[in-house]
């Protein structure tokens, strides 16, 4: 299993050093990270990363509300193959017509990332797997009425405070999630209860178990009450101390 990180995680550190939060990272043992919002600094992330052997298979980009030829120009200049569009609001998953003119929106995004070379995926929070339609979820609605191209990465915290169990939800939506998010906690939809991986209530291996195609599995924590690199690093130790059963 490969680990990444999300570096919306260390969102703080990264504004007061980021040459020095990427050195950490690595110093940690994490070899991909998943840069957010990576645009306007593209140029100096991918410095640092190059300098520190990191690569960055993912990012996330907000696809369907900003300039996408910038979004996958700073994407291809930084090895990144898919960008992940992280959020549509929850007002917008209530309804067949919502759910599937967000499709047409991530499956446009598509067709002009092929263009660089990039894949588009999408990354869900509570709300899209809370909201049920005809005895399905609005994320699996989704990926109905995605063309086949367009990818999913699956917050498996998020999934659980919506009200699923994430590694029937992995197992339901197969080889389309390529990616997801680890992350552990009370199960609860605030971020400030979150958890380092393997301190709450998510049955982590069950989740890595049931992801059959996945790329990468990202570490993330939305908020942390402590030292969020103490955290970052038991979350590291923890996963590479286990692994998943073939």
């Amino acid at each position: 299993m490969s680990y990444s990180i999300q570096l919306y995680t260390v969102r703080k550190a990264l504004e007061e050093d980021l040459a020095g939060t990427i050195r950490r990272l690595a110093d940690i043992g994490f070899t991909m990270v998943e840069p957010y919002r990576f645009v306007a600094k593209a140029e100096e992330l991918k410095r640092v990363l190059t300098e520190n052997n990191l690569t960055a298979p993912s990012g996330h980009a907000p696809l369907l509300s900003d300039d996408q030829d910038a979004i996958f120009a700073a994407a291809q200049q930084l090895g990144i193959g898919t960008v992940i569009d992280p959020h549509v609001p929850i007002e917008r998953w209530n309804t067949i017509e919502d759910i599937k003119a967000t499709a047409e929106q991530l499956n446009a995004a598509a067709a002009k990332g092929s263009e660089y070379g990039v894949r588009v995926g999408y990354h869900n929070h509570w709300w899209e797997v809370e909201s049920v339609i005809d005895g399905k979820t609005a994320i699996e609605h989704l990926a109905d009425h995605l063309d086949p191209e367009v990818v999913l990465e699956l917050d498996t915290y998020w999934a659980a405070v919506g009200g699923q169990n994430p590694a029937e939800l992995l197992a339901r939506l197969g080889d389309r999630v390529k990616f997801i998010h680890v992350k552990d906690g009370p199960v609860t939809s605030d971020p400030s209860s979150q958890l380092a991986v393997g301190a709450g209530q998510m049955p982590i291996w069950d989740v890595l178990n049931a992801a059959g195609s996945l790329e990468a599995a990202v570490v993330e924590l939305d908020d942390f009450q402590g030292d969020m690199f103490d955290a970052v690093e038991d979350s590291y130790n923890y996963l590479n101390a286990g692994k998943v059963s073939a």
